[in-house]
């Protein structure tokens, strides 16, 4: 049965309108992006397939144009209009960070750096760099490396607050893996920058490891 025969409070669009977009289930969000299915199958039916045959939404959400493209009902156009939503829900996030207003939820800081961080299969290391009212400044990413580490230089990142003007920082770096315990090095190398940057009167507020869940704060374990 197509989509349109369902019931009125079955359908994935009249749920949206009618309770908001978290009432709907992965599967249900996808057929909406689908907009249609398949010989045989709904989009409801084929977003349930799709989702099993890449073992999550995330992993979906995350294939590269080939593996995307090689799924039921998607090609390049599905994919830039993907990559498009996934780009503006990145945007929406940054705009809360935006300059000339003071950053007084740490949690908005936690879900735009996750939002730029998480699905990166390298990894990166990235500031926030703040003004003395804790306004944002700018984001910038300080190095890139290969799945098992980024080179971070403190002499490259005290530049990088002069340049910017900054009176403190956040940092976060994210694990491919997923895991969020920060490593010993992980530790030894925030006590390397934030010894650095005290030198140039420069505060380390933070230091997030991104991953799968929740990110960890170091500030949170009392590290900083």
């Amino acid at each position: 049965m197509a989509i349109r025969d369902w019931p009125a409070e079955q359908r994935p669009r009249e749920k949206l309108l009618a309770g908001g977009a978290a009432s709907l289930s992965d599967a249900e969000l996808l057929a909406i992006f689908l907009r249609t299915g398949v010989a045989g199958k709904s989009a409801v039916e084929l977003a349930h397939e799709l989702i099993a045959a890449f073992g999550g939404l995330r992993a979906l959400l995350r294939a590269d144009l080939a593996s995307f493209s090689a799924g039921k009902g998607l090609g390049a156009a599905k994919y830039a209009q993907l990559q498009a939503v996934l780009e503006l829900a990145r945007r929406h996030l940054a705009e809360e960070l935006q300059h000339g207003e003071a950053l007084t939820d740490p949690a908005a800081a936690g879900r735009f750096l996750r939002a730029r961080l998480c699905d990166l299969d390298h990894e990166v290391f990235a500031a926030l760099f703040l003004d003395a009212q804790h306004r944002v400044l700018a984001f910038e990413v300080l190095a890139r490396g290969t799945i098992d580490g980024a080179a971070v230089y403190p002499r490259e990142v005290v530049k990088a607050a002069l340049r910017h003007r900054a009176a403190a920082l956040i940092f976060a770096h994210n694990h491919p893996s997923g895991a969020v315990e920060p490593s010993a090095a992980d530790r030894a190398l925030t006590e390397r920058l934030r010894q650095a940057l005290a030198t140039v009167d420069v505060r380390v507020l933070d230091h997030l490891v991104i991953g799968e869940g929740t990110p960890a704060s170091f500030a949170a374990r009392g590290w900083l």
